[in-house]
């Protein structure tokens, strides 16, 4: 595996496996790699010949008072596991490249990004312009036939699927499960955060999703009484969401009933770690 700070020495690097049409998957990641990124990273393996993997923390989608300064960062430990997942290049670029002196271009999604962790009431503006901005550099920089992103931020998946479709930018956008711990709790690097006590308590964000499943199961379909399921599981725990909400898969809009495929998404700080998770709700007779 070789690993890469600057975007020649990448495009040196993927060049001939280009010229000899071989397929190049990217998995763009924070660092930090846990066992939701390796299952990224391993899909890339099964499906293409070279497989890229971005380790850059960015700092453009960090909001004012967020965890810019203390996000875990370890890339001695993410090289070791990279190389055991077989990956060829390990690309981990200083922001300084990133964003070069006088830089000056931000590209923004409208209609997605101004709703639930996109919403500037609660984290400031700017966030989603951020992730959009260095989403089309990674794929400028790297330019893969595949992408890779996690269920768990469905709402950046959905994001970057509009991203590419409206800038005709040539990669398949593939998006994965969500990887849980064993009692449900999405994994994220911010887990870290959270000692023991939080650690308990954040599982009921799992767990008011599984609530919704069980009320939709049973035959509720209102929102209103399939978003109280769900929020009593959080009450329980002590915990007040960021938000708490049903949406279209499709383009986000508030969703009054589950009906066809319904996001149901949450956000909520445990400790200082702030943590999302989402389920797609399905009614019987569309399943």
């Amino acid at each position: 595996m070789r690993t890469i700070r600057t975007v020649a020495e990448l495009r040196a690097a993927l060049a001939p496996e280009r010229r000899r049409a071989r397929t190049i998957g990217l998995v763009p990641t924070m660092g930090d790699l846990h066992e939701g990124h390796l299952s990224l990273i391993r899909a890339a393996r099964a499906d293409c010949d070279v497989v890229v993997v971005s380790l850059f923390v960015n700092p453009s989608q960090f909001g004012a008072g967020e965890d810019l300064d203390a996000y875990p960062r370890d890339e001695r430990r993410d090289r070791e596991l990279a190389t055991a997942e077989g990956v060829d290049v390990l690309f981990a670029p200083a922001p300084a490249e990133v964003y070069p002196d006088g830089f000056a271009t931000t590209v923004s999604v409208s209609g997605l990004t101004e709703v639930l962790c996109g919403d500037a009431e609660r984290r400031g503006p700017g966030h989603f312009e951020g992730v959009t901005t260095v989403v089309a550099k990674l794929l400028n920089m790297a330019q893969p036939d595949v992408a890779y992103f996690g269920q768990k931020d469905a709402q950046q998946a959905l994001v970057i699927r509009r991203l590419v479709r409206d800038l005709d930018i040539p990669v398949q956008i593939s998006v994965l499960p969500t990887v849980r711990e064993p009692d449900g709790l999405a994994l994220s690097s911010r887990n870290a955060y959270l000692d023991p006590g939080e650690r308990d308590r954040a599982t009921a964000l799992h767990s008011a999703l599984a609530a919704a499943e069980a009320a939709v199961a049973g035959g509720e379909l209102a929102a209103a009484d399939v978003l109280a399921a769900a929020r009593t599981e959080l009450e329980a725990a002590g915990i007040e969401p960021e938000y708490l909400e049903l949406r279209s898969t499709v383009d986000l809009a508030p969703a009054e009933r589950v009906n066809g495929t319904t996001l149901l998404a949450v956000a909520a700080r445990v400790g200082r770690a702030r943590l999302i998770d989402n389920t797609v709700l399905t009614s019987k007779g569309d399943r």
